[in-house]
């Protein structure tokens, strides 16, 4: 499955810096001032797997394949965007094509990079974007039409549960935060709801902040916002592309940080949409791919080729470790660690899959 994150936030306030260091290259313009991103720049980002090379030398393959993430570089939103203030509703309906988004929140006092509000204000910034996002839905519920005598059971229901979300919406609520059950998401989900996708906070320090992250985190606490947050700073996140693994990580280690912004933001999209991967090694390649935690082995096939999960028998099956201990297949199979799984196998992160399909 494709996963897709939409980098958002108010103008300067280092979502193209951020994005240039994701992509290890300069391809969206980090001008230093407003709506220098115009069209949303789409990058395709490798999710970094140390199981891979490990599985390649085992199985004597030279082509490794990581799953990947896409990252949409979206434009500043600005207060009235919903309106169309700035570029307003084009920012937003890139959105709306994104599974979750990251908010890009300035932390760093700079007197050289422009706020958009001309002041350094994290709490109001993220409102700000909030609010446009909640307007926007507001405008996308209102065109839910009050059903007709002879609507179906689900137009009914549709109506019933966007009233509800329209509600909360105008008291300031996130369509994310309502109590929904599982039948009314499905219903509501064809609207494609701005503010029913999961958010990451990324906050965007100084390095002097860097050096003080106790401070960093306790402010961070006093926005009231979930765990689904994590700070970096982007000109560190660009300046480490140049230097080794061995150097990236002395590099970090010197912010106490063990891994890059990079590589924690993928951790932290996977974990808030539920995303696992299962691997697959022979001598073609060594792969990675995504999928929901709770994919039955069948769908998971139905991944690699639409035929597969029509046509499932069995996958055989063994755990990363294992396969590693064992050095491989054969050596797996003979230590018994291979188990043959049927329709109704609940997939696990890390498994290590062959699935037998008929003719």
């Amino acid at each position: 499955m494709k996963l897709s994150i939409g980098i958002v936030g108010l103008p300067n306030v280092g979502k193209s810096t951020l994005f240039n260091a994701l992509l290890k290259k300069q391809v969206a313009d980090a001008a230093n001032y407003p709506f220098c991103t115009i069209e949303p720049n789409i990058g395709i980002i490798e999710v970094p797997d140390e199981r891979l090379p490990v599985l390649a030398r085992i199985v004597n393959t030279s082509r490794i394949v990581p799953a990947v993430v896409e990252f949409y570089d979206i434009a500043g939103i600005v207060k009235g965007a919903s309106e169309g203030e700035g570029l307003g509703n084009k920012f937003l309906s890139h959105i709306r094509e994104v599974a979750a988004i990251v908010h890009v929140v300035r932390l760093f006092e700079d007197p050289n990079v422009i706020h958009v509000a001309n002041k350094v204000d994290p709490k109001n910034d993220m409102d700000t974007i909030e609010a446009e996002l909640i307007l926007a839905d507001l405008e996308t519920l209102k065109k839910q039409k009050e059903p007709r005598q002879n609507a179906t059971k689900e137009e009914a229901a549709t109506f019933e549960v966007a009233r509800r979300l329209a509600e909360e919406l105008n008291k300031g609520v996130s369509a994310r935060d309502v109590t929904l059950n599982d039948e009314e998401k499905t219903l509501i989900n064809k609207l494609n709801l701005l503010t029913m996708k999961p958010v990451i906070y990324a906050f965007n320090v100084s390095e002097a902040q860097l050096e003080n992250q106790e401070e960093i985190k306790k402010r961070i606490n006093e926005f009231g916002i979930s765990g689904n947050w994590l700070f970096f700073n982007a000109k560190l996140e660009n300046d480490i592309l140049a230097l080794s693994k061995e150097e990236q990580k002395e590099y970090l280690g010197q912010y106490r940080l063990e891994d890059t912004g990079l590589n924690r933001l993928i951790k932290k999209s996977y974990e808030i949409l539920d995303l696992i991967s299962f691997l697959t090694a022979g001598t073609l390649e060594a792969r990675a791919w995504t999928i929901k935690k709770d994919t039955l082995a069948p769908q998971a096939a139905g991944t690699i080729h639409t035929d597969f999960e029509k046509k499932f028998i069995k996958a055989d099956i063994v755990r990363y470790q294992d396969f590693v201990d064992c050095q491989g297949w054969n050596g797996a199979r003979e230590k018994g660690k291979v188990v043959s799984a049927g329709r109704d196998y609940v997939m696990k992160d890390g498994d290590i899959v062959e699935f037998k399909v008929g003719a």
